[in-house]
């Protein structure tokens, strides 16, 4: 099992994430007598990795949750790149892990092979805590300049160094790249043992298939990440309701619309549930000894909650999904940006994505998030217009082979009316026409997410003026730039320059689309403490302002 780590603890919250997986996985598909899933996770780190914040974070969830299959190698060095750990480092890291209710095993000479081994033992005996295998090693081992010291953990040792190190370890001075007669065959005797082990396997799957062919069913096509033809022909019709809603609210319902067709879906909150609206109704939460369930309690743990994601991920056999408020997006960018790297299947439910929020102020309130959402290579960001769009959003989020962050408001959305605008399947495609002019535009207008509506009253005012304007709706700029070019001159006609960007949010990235021509209503402060509307108003967020801004440029185009 492989995963991209590079940001130290990165691979520790991952492994929990594997870890959750096999226990899920296990609760779900394992029968008497067949234990299909049973393997153990195991991770090795050193000293950075035990500094770093998301590996406190993940080390609680998963001694809480009791993941007793987890096997975390720590090798203890006591080196950083600024030297000695002792300079910053001096907790007592054993008991830090047994307050954690973790299992920890102690190995004084961590070359010693076979107390290693004795320990793996030990800990795979473990049954109700993950499990931390202390090391006490030397960086640099065997180097007679060079061992303990801080100049061998960023460094080569150099060419001297490397004659001198052999010399004193009794390896052959003369050899560059030397692998002994011994460890091939010990190596190539894995291939084997390995051949053997997963022959076994196949004939214990076969009995296993025999004798619950539908588990059996299910499982082959979840660990290939199939769906079940169907699966969104029951995602919900919003087009009937009448009253406004939040998309964040429509984003509830749909996820439980899809869980009840895709039962790999798993995921949760750092405890923002209620608001985010992750919860799986007919489902129970993941928990110590409960680990069928599919609502994982993340608690306040951001970090951790995006590398345990890409570890379900890299897992495989489920589609993960976590959820937060849009501002705190900042606390698990380094997860996300290394799924993204990875190109991991996990979806992103970030909820309170304006100042529209309101009261809550500045602190909370996103401004610069999307934008650098959308600068992360490989993300999907989908911010749907309506509940309608939401539906639409959820259903890429499923299908998309990748990452997706679902962008959703706090506040309540008009749902459009499409039998007089253009169709919520449009979003599949990043952008589309959501109402048009006869003839040629003279102007374009874009707009995204809970500002859409404000844009589509702005069209109709212009429209009443006699202005030929376009509105598009623009929620994927991601699934937008996957179209072929002649889709996109179709949407944004070359020869209109004239184009009004409309979004609550810090324009970067915008100018693209903008053009020289074109003009960028969005937010390049912070935002403010006050009722949404107000805000809404008072950063230029209405009707009036599109129009006059609209007319503006027809007035005194730049060209």
């Amino acid at each position: 099992m492989e995963t991209t780590t590079g940001p130290l603890g990165q691979g520790f919250a991952n492994a929990v994430g594997m870890a959750l997986a096999e226990r899920h996985l296990a609760s779900v598909f394992n029968r008497p007598g067949y234990d299909i899933v049973n393997h153990f996770t195991y991770v090795m780190c050193g000293d950075g990795d035990l500094m770093e914040g998301i590996t406190s974070e993940a080390a609680s969830f998963a001694g809480h949750t009791g993941l007793a299959r987890l096997i975390c190698l720590y090798d203890d060095n006591g080196v950083t790149i600024e030297g000695k750990t002792a300079i910053t480092f001096t907790e007592d890291v054993a008991l830090r892990f047994k307050a954690y209710n973790w299992h920890v095993l102690k190995i004084d000479d961590g070359n010693d092979i076979k107390a290693i081994l004795k320990a793996i033992k030990k800990a795979k005996k473990e049954t109700e805590r993950p499990s931390l295998i202390i090391l006490r090693t030397h960086i640099a081992y065997g180097s007679p300049n060079k061992q303990d010291s801080s100049d061998a953990h960023g460094a080569p040792l150099g060419e001297e160094e490397i004659i001198l190190t052999k010399k004193n370890l009794g390896w052959p001075e003369d050899r560059g790249f030397y692998v002994p007669e011994e460890a091939l065959r010990l190596f190539r005797s894995c291939i084997k043992r390995g051949r053997k082990a997963e022959s076994r396997w196949q004939e214990y799957f076969s009995s296993y298939r025999k004798e619950y062919p539908e588990l059996a069913k299910r499982w082959t096509g979840s660990m290939k990440g199939e769906l079940d033809a169907g699966w969104e022909n029951d995602l919900p019709d919003f087009s009937r309701t009448e009253k406004p809603m939040a998309t964040r609210s429509a984003s509830g319902v749909v996820l439980n619309a899809i869980a009840e067709k895709i039962p790999g879906l798993i995921g949760g909150s750092a405890d923002l549930a209620p608001s985010n609206n992750t919860i799986i109704k007919s489902s129970r939460d993941f928990q110590k000894m409960s680990y069928d369930g599919r609502n994982i309690r993340f608690g306040v743990r951001e970090h951790a909650m995006g590398g345990i994601l890409s570890g379900i991920a890299l897992h495989k056999g489920l589609i993960p999904y976590g959820g937060t408020f849009l501002i705190f997006s900042d606390y698990m960018r380094p997860s996300i940006r290394l799924a993204s790297i990875m190109a991991r299947h996990v979806i992103y439910v970030f909820t309170h994505d304006s100042i529209a929020l309101g009261e809550d102020g500045p602190t909370h309130q996103p401004v610069e998030h999307m934008a650098v959402l959308r600068a992360i290579p490989g993300l999907v960001v989908i911010r749907p217009a309506d509940a309608s769009e939401t539906a639409e959003a959820w259903r890429q989020a499923i299908k998309i082979n990748g990452p997706v962050a679902l962008i959703l408001s706090r506040q309540e959305l008009p749902v459009i009316n499409r039998s007089l605008y253009g169709p919520a399947e449009g979003l599949a495609r990043g952008a589309y026409i959501l109402a048009d002019c006869e003839g040629r535009p003279d102007i374009i207008i874009i707009a995204t997410g809970s500002e859409v509506h404000i844009a589509i009253t702005a069209w109709e005012q212009l429209k009443g003026k006699g202005v030929l304007a376009r509105l598009v709706n623009m929620p994927s700029q991601e699934l937008f730039e996957r179209n072929p070019q002649e889709y996109r001159d179709q949407v944004l006609l070359p020869e209109v320059r004239l184009r009004l960007i409309v979004e609550a949010g810090l324009p970067m990235g915008w100018e693209k689309y903008a053009g020289e021509n074109g003009s960028i209503i969005g937010i390049k402060r912070f935002g403010a403490s006050a009722p949404g509307g107000i805000l809404m108003k008072k950063f230029g967020f209405t009707p009036e302002n599109i129009v006059q801004r609209a007319m503006e440029m027809l007035k005194n185009p730049k060209n």
